[in-house]
């Protein structure tokens, strides 16, 4: 841990109110934008930020400083919008079948996803594209998304992914493998919106009457 996590833990466990107020302000941004990812909903991620610094608090003494304070509070406000989601009232959620590959008894796809032309990788490449892979990751069911913010976004080990979600490590790499090819399947459906196929050149008058 560094000099300066040292120090302000030493403050933080001697109940230094001042050294309270540093570890929020510090740490208050990147939590919210996490609860937000996981909850989709700004009370309710600034209510699991709360009950995250207040388990925070509570649990400075438990801290064993072999990780960086941030770090920690991630974890912490990473749960506590976890559990948040889990109290919610249970919403029927979209299968995702529909958006997974299907294949044949031989094992070929049935229906493969074709190459994007070079227009189409170049706005995959831009910003407006990955504010788009944030807005389809939300139209995921929420068993898959989350699993995939926290693989992806909040760049947890499977290990890890696997302990938030009380699952085994195997099920979240199930769930993130599906989870990716359903956002391909998304993705690739608003790229061909946003970037038509291209026509197929018409050959010369010359050359056709020779055909």
């Amino acid at each position: 841990m560094a000099g300066e996590d040292s120090a302000l833990l030493e403050q933080l466990r001697r109940g230094d109110a001042t050294a309270f107020e540093t570890l929020v302000q510090e740490n208050i941004g990147p939590m919210l934008a996490a609860a937000r990812r996981i909850l989709r909903n700004e009370d309710d991620a600034r209510e699991a930020v709360q009950d995250a610094f207040l388990s925070a608090f509570r649990g400075i003494e438990r801290f064993s400083g072999d990780a960086r304070l941030s770090t920690w509070l991630h974890r912490i406000a990473i749960n506590a919008a976890l559990m948040k989601l889990r109290a919610k009232k249970s919403i029927q959620e979209k299968p995702i079948d529909d958006l997974l590959p299907r294949f044949d008894d031989s094992g070929q796809e049935l229906v493969a996803n074709e190459p994007w032309s070079e227009s189409a990788e170049e706005l995959a490449a831009q910003a407006e594209a990955r504010a788009m892979v944030r807005m389809l990751i939300d139209e995921l069911p929420d068993t898959y998304r989350v699993a995939l913010l926290l693989r992806d976004i909040e760049e947890l080990s499977t290990e890890e992914v696997a302990k938030q979600l009380d699952v085994t490590p195997n099920a979240v790499k199930i769930r993130i493998h599906r989870a990716r090819q359903a956002l391909r399947a998304l993705l690739d459906a608003r790229l061909r919106e946003a970037v038509p196929r291209r026509a197929a050149p018409v050959p010369p008058k010359d050359q056709a009457r020779s055909t």
